[in-house]
């Protein structure tokens, strides 16, 4: 009869439990259906492979590799205890039969080994939230309240087995270590006694597990499920590809995001997917120079935002069982909003904390309706919008694969294209590109004037040299900012002591239409991008080198989309780097110098080229090459990125001068780029920390040419 009546509630709470599940995911699933349809491209290796490094191997994770080791115990001791759930629930069940499992004892041994590794890895996570006190992760009971779920979970299943050993009379044994040492003390329990406690603590383990299956959905822990899902369907394309805008479809309202469901279903379920594990705001730059942008918040205040939305739309509650959760005020940004409070976090350059207490004070319920509540304004704010520099760190640094830069973009775009807001700055630059095709506004006939500074060295045109190999595409930078000018002129030196065949467009060339992208101004990318294919077409262009990485990404990663077909597209370090290897450069001069090289993102992050410029370095005679602490992958940025070259920063600490004094800390004699936006930050980052006297800021081909050469170029 108890089994009887065991079964009977086991299954009556079970199915409670299971529809409670299923409500709350489904309700989330429309939800996300409330976003533009996503369109879900055909499987290929490479994203089966890497769908298994990071679901399995946990390869993002292991960029920390503390917390990696640690979610690693956690993610496959959970996957094995779900054995020993189902022995457990059938013994329940059966009056305290096993299942019959080859080698049972060994599979006990297994379960509680399992069992303490996970205990001791979520101790070590309670350590690091509360013991460490890392800034990115949040504190409170419900980030803590998965902490009392596993452990109430796992020593559930301890004293279950340790009274099952009582009841039917098992001694010690080595094959259940832990349940024969709690087993111990407890020997003169009744066996009837014993049988009443081990179904206390099978019950107590039931409830537990089904209460934490409803609650997963219901908070960040969704990512359990959702996750695998985000990072089946990541972005199989180039990671620096943006979404192209079909501007003539007359059939659209609007452009850009200007409400929660203009984003993509994609884009909502990273919403889901995110962990708040704040890895991808300890990496930002602007978060960690007091600006109001994190990465973090950015995804969990959308994603309360959808939930809010949704649930108003679909009237179907996110929280199960509803009749236990009233309907709650909508939230956003307070209206009034102080400013960021930065200060350097003791002993380090950079502070993630002033922004997270900023995204703290400024969200909350506000006092209007949620359909009435605007994405941009109520949500998230200006400030956050124009902060960021597109470096994509975030995305690199996400265990989840979101990604956050598109979504920025897409509330730049329609801040843009439908509301014609953007930072007077930043508007200023677009009229003068779109003008004179330059940032400056000066005259496009001046755009080749750079090759009259050159003594002595022929620089052909495409019209005087129709049979070049490459075309060096100059860009605007290194035809009118003088200072980048100086890298021109040490390429074009380069290129003709090789013996290359290139020539450029002269003042034919127009900006590529990065800057107008990356602030949101699809319409002026499109036009520029149609105007400079059509260009190349004309003169049979086949292969392109540039020194900006802007260009080089945008030619390499985006014109495909517009038509740019068969071209192969080269950042001068990689033929730099060519032209060493073939013996076409000879670098003779030994330098001397103590360097450390700054990752442009865009030519790194975006476009994995990290070896060919230090390639170039160590081929230079005397050159000590040293690595900065954020290097590579994790690289800071410079602050130029994302159009933030042309604006000003009005909150913090200037993300220029953080990056420049962590290239000071290895105490460099030069630091060295290879993007004349870099180089352009960090040299007025030597003059702001007053180092200029004796760090010189220096392009790779700047430094090369020196070693060539003997000299510089001079202007």
């Amino acid at each position: 009869m108890l089994q009887i009546v065991t079964f009977v509630l086991f299954l009556g709470i079970t199915g409670y439990a299971l529809y409670l599940f299923y409500q709350a995911v489904y309700h989330r699933y429309l939800y996300v259906k409330l976003g533009q349809p996503f369109s879900f491209h055909e499987q290929n290796r490479e994203r089966i492979r890497e769908f298994l490094s990071q679901v399995f191997a946990q390869k993002k994770l292991m960029k920390d590799p503390k917390s990696g080791i640690m979610h690693i115990v956690i993610f496959y001791g959970f996957i094995l205890l779900q054995f020993g759930a189902l022995d457990l629930i059938v013994k329940g069940l059966t009056g305290g039969r096993s299942l019959p499992i080859p080698g049972y004892e060994a599979f006990n041994l297994l379960q509680e080994i399992t069992v303490f590794l996970v205990l001791a890895a979520m101790g070590y996570a309670a350590y690091r939230r509360y013991g460490e006190k890392l800034v990115r992760l949040k504190k409170g009971w419900k980030p803590s309240l998965v902490v009392f779920f596993i452990f109430s979970l796992m020593l559930s299943v301890l004293f279950s087995l340790t009274f099952e050993r009582l009841w039917h009379g098992h001694g010690p044994s080595a094959y259940a270590p832990i349940s024969s040492v709690l087993a111990a003390p407890l020997q003169g329990v009744s066996t009837g006694a014993a049988e009443v406690w081990f179904y206390v603590f099978w019950w107590l383990h039931l409830l537990i597990l089904l209460s934490f299956l409803v609650y997963v959905p219901q908070s960040k822990h969704f990512h359990i499920i959702t996750a695998p899902v985000n990072i089946w369907l990541r972005r199989t394309e180039p990671a620096g590809r943006l979404k192209k805008l079909d501007l003539e479809d007359e059939e659209a309202e609007s452009f850009g995001a200007g409400k929660i469901e203009d984003f993509t279903q994609k884009q909502m379920l990273d919403f889901y997917a995110c962990v708040e594990c704040g890895r991808c705001t300890n990496v930002c730059p602007a978060s960690n120079t007091g600006k109001a942008l994190s990465p973090m918040h950015l995804i969990t205040k959308l994603r309360d935002h959808l939930q809010e939305k949704g649930a108003a739309v679909t009237s179907k509650s996110p929280w199960v069982p509803a009749f236990a959760f009233a309907g709650g005020p909508a939230h956003g940004a307070a209206e009034e909003r102080p400013g960021v409070e930065f200060a350097a976090a003791p002993g380090s350059i950079t502070n993630i904390r002033p922004t997270l207490d900023w995204q703290g004070k400024t969200w909350g319920a506000l006092p209007k309706p949620v359909q009435e509540i605007e994405l941009i304004g109520d949500v998230m704010t200006e400030e956050e919008i124009w902060a960021c520099t597109t470096c994509r760190n975030c995305e690199d640094q996400c265990p989840v694969g979101n990604e956050h830069v598109d979504k920025i973009v897409d509330l730049r775009r329609h801040l843009v294209l439908m509301q014609g807001s953007l930072p007077h700055e930043g508007q200023r630059a677009m009229q003068n590109i779109e003008r004179q095709g330059n940032p400056w506004g000066i005259s496009r006939s001046d755009r080749a004037k750079w090759t009259g500074e050159l003594e002595g060295i022929p620089v052909p045109t495409v019209r005087d040299h129709p049979d070049f190999e490459y075309l060096f595409f100059v860009g605007s930078m290194g035809s009118y900012d003088l200072r980048s000018r100086r890298i021109t002129k040490a390429l074009v030196r380069l290129l003709n002591e090789a013996g290359v065949s290139y020539a450029i467009l002269g003042n034919e060339e127009k900006n590529s239409g990065d800057t107008p992208r990356r602030l949101g101004n699809e319409m002026l990318f499109q036009q520029l991008c149609m105007e400079n294919i059509e260009t190349f077409t004309k003169y049979g262009v086949r292969r392109i080198v540039t020194a900006c990485p802007h260009t080089f990404n945008t030619f390499k990663n985006e014109y495909p989309e517009f038509g740019l077909e068969g071209v192969e597209i080269l950042h001068h370090t990689q033929l730099l780097d060519r032209l060493l290897q073939e013996g076409r450069l000879k670098p003779e001069h030994a330098l001397n110098e103590r360097i450390t090289y700054h990752d442009s993102c865009y030519l790194g992050r975006y476009n994995d080229v990290y070896d060919q410029p230090r390639n170039v370095l160590r081929a230079i005679p005397g050159v000590q090459l040293v690595e900065m602490e954020r290097t590579r992958e994790n690289g800071m940025c410079c602050g130029a990125g994302g159009g933030m070259m042309w604006m000003e920063e009005t909150s913090g600490k200037r993300v220029n001068v953080a990056r420049t004094e962590q290239a000071l800390q290895v105490n460099p004699t030069v630091i060295s780029s290879a993007c004349p936006y870099c180089l352009t930050m960090v040299e007025d980052g030597t003059k702001m920390k007053e180092a200029e006297d004796r760090v010189r800021a220096r392009d790779i081909a700047e430094l090369l040419e020196e070693s060539v050469f003997g000299t510089a170029s001079k202007l």
